[in-house]
């Protein structure tokens, strides 16, 4: 079976960056299952994997654009201290809910704390990156009607609910 809109598909992956050094990986976790045509992994890989069947093996380079965007200094912002009201230490690597510029909410991370001033970044970490795929094609089935309906798999490596 073939790699289509609305199959359940297993795939076994490691993710390295320009340097080579891995991102991730599903080495020793298992393989990821997704709903292709739903937006559960990112558009370059998607459609990459586009008619791909069970035992393929692909290296797949992704441009920032078709992965997690480029990097937009308009996401970045230095606030005061008293923004984050409760919160007694404030580190660089923390990560808070925030209203986004189109009042949407988004995860930003604090990059920086001089003082007063803290630094915190919207950007997907990995924003600006070309990203290469090493995968390998486990499953691949027809996901079930709830599964479509909900827009994610469910079950063994997808949501439970």
């Amino acid at each position: 079976m073939q790699i289509a809109a609305n199959k359940a598909v297993s795939i076994e992956y490691t993710l390295t960056d320009d340097a080579g050094e891995v991102l991730d990986s599903s080495a020793g976790g298992g393989p990821l299952v997704y709903l292709q045509g739903a937006g559960n992994i990112i558009p370059g890989l998607e459609q990459e994997l586009e008619g791909k069947q069970p035992g393929d093996e692909l290296k797949v380079t992704v441009e920032p654009e078709h992965a997690y965007g480029e990097f937009s200094a308009e996401l970045v912002a230095v606030l005061g201290r008293n923004m984050f009201e409760g919160v007694d230490e404030l580190e660089p690597g923390m990560q808070f809910h925030a209203s986004g510029p189109d009042g949407s909410m988004q995860i930003v991370t604090i990059t920086a704390v001089e003082g007063d001033e803290v630094t915190v970044d919207g950007n997907h970490p990995l924003a600006g990156q070309r990203l290469t795929f090493e995968v390998k094609v486990v499953e691949v089935r027809d996901a079930t009607e709830d599964e479509i309906a909900h827009g994610h798999i469910h079950g063994e490596g997808g949501v439970e609910h």
